[in-house]
């Protein structure tokens, strides 16, 4: 990537420089031509001044120079004749040329060469020549191109230096982001993107970054709902043995068992498949969680599970809002403060759902005894209520919302949920 950004921006100067410098070529070419006929021009008329006396009273010719170096000067009478300086010996066609025009340019054996005639009155007295050789022209082209062609390759070698400079500062981002992606294909999801400082790379790093946060966040999930799940299929398959060894141990309810027994296993089905969808980290709910839905599943699931126990399961429904959550982590999270309070706890289980300043919230109390002070109920260590709390908290913060215990005796947790906007 780095050889094309340097090539690239080198072919790009060389075909900019080629796009000024070829008609500027050109017109420096023009430039010193142009300007090599004004020169001559001005010889000539100046020394056609100097020898019009002489021309005029037919007297001899001063000697006659050139102020210009390079450039010849000659003096040719009405005749033809060479008169004085530096010239062909007899008038060639551009002196004769004079005769005729007030001033005639041409190119003569090499030489540029330019007549003016000299008049006295309507006489033509003289013609003076002013010559200078293509040489001269050529040189002064030849050093002017050199010197934009040295002015060209300084300008490459510049753009050229400059190009490996932006080509490693556009490219070394680019190939850390390409480290940092081959780093989280392989499995290091802890791996971070450097920022570069252009807007375009660094949105690039900022969504490697996120990728990278919820694989390894969603990897976390699955991993732990691999070691927890076994706790959440602990309590359905207890109520299905339970049911099943009632149905057994008592003469003529075979069926009423058997139905039990269904119920059961429906309620394990759903719990796996809400481990599963919960372990995918699947998005929120679009839909508001229907409350008087889900407490009715509770009250089918947990009442003759309590009742076999002598306990009593009580809902309260006090115009709750909706949550907008997956059900599926809701009945996760009743489903360990149920087992919670079935297990550890005594008396009627009591689940309160209720509006807590425009938050959903869920209550699930029981009348055993209170929590040591010092004791944290969503540890792992706590007394026995261990991983099944802290898996409902992990759930609970997922999802956006918060599992609090609000009264330690007896002891009542609180499930605060996010509801939908009206």
């Amino acid at each position: 990537m780095r050889k094309r950004i340097v090539t690239l921006t080198v072919l790009a100067a060389v075909l900019a420089i080629s796009l000024f410098g070829l008609p500027l070529a050109v017109g420096v070419s023009r430039y010193f031509t142009e300007d090599e006929h004004a020169v001559l021009e001005r010889v000539a008329d100046s020394t056609a001044l100097s020898v019009s006396d002489e021309l005029a009273d037919g007297l001899p010719m001063p000697p006659v120079t050139s102020p210009r170096k390079g450039v010849r000067v000659a003096v040719y009478g009405p005749g033809g004749t060479r008169l004085a300086g530096e010239g062909p010996p007899v008038a060639d066609e551009v002196v004769l040329g004079a005769h005729i025009d007030d001033f005639v340019a041409g190119d003569v054996d090499g030489d540029t060469a330019i007549a003016v005639p000299v008049m006295s009155g309507a006489r033509l007295t003289g013609v003076v020549r002013a010559a200078t050789s293509h040489a001269e022209v050529r040189q002064r082209t030849a050093v002017t191109w050199l010197t934009m062609l040295f002015l060209a390759l300084i300008a490459i070698a510049a753009t050229w230096l400059v190009a490996r400079r932006l080509a490693a500062r556009l490219a070394r981002p680019l190939e850390e982001l390409s480290t940092a992606a081959e780093r989280l294909g392989d499995g290091d999801f802890t791996v971070r993107a450097h920022r570069a400082g252009i807007p375009e790379i660094d949105s690039v790093a900022d969504t490697l970054d996120t990728t990278a946060r919820r694989v390894g966040d969603t990897l976390a999930r699955e991993r732990a709902f691999s070691s927890e799940a076994s706790h959440q299929l602990r309590t359905p398959l207890t109520g299905l043995r339970l049911q099943l060894e009632a149905g057994l141990e008592t003469p003529g309810t075979e069926r009423a068992a058997l139905e039990a027994g269904v119920v059961s296993a429906d309620r394990l089905e759903q719990t796996i498949a809400d481990l599963m969808e919960l372990a995918r980290h699947r998005p929120a709910a679009s839909e508001p969680v229907d409350v008087d839905t889900l407490l009715e599943e509770v009250r089918q699931s947990w009442e003759s599970l309590l009742a076999a126990s002598a306990r009593e399961l009580r809902i309260v429904v006090d115009q709750p809002p909706r949550p907008v959550v997956p059900p599926a982590a809701v009945r996760q999270i009743l489903t360990v403060l149920l087992d919670n309070a079935v297990t550890h706890g005594r008396g009627t289980v009591t689940v309160t759902a209720r509006d807590a300043s425009d938050v959903f919230a869920l209550d699930v109390a029981d009348e055993g005894p209170g929590l040591d002070g010092d004791e944290d109920p969503f540890g792992r260590t706590g007394k026995g209520h261990g991983i099944g709390l802290a898996l409902a908290r992990t759930l609970a913060e997922a999802e956006g919302g918060r599992l609090r215990l609000t009264v330690p005796s007896p002891p009542t947790f609180t499930l605060l949920l996010p509801v939908a906007v009206s």
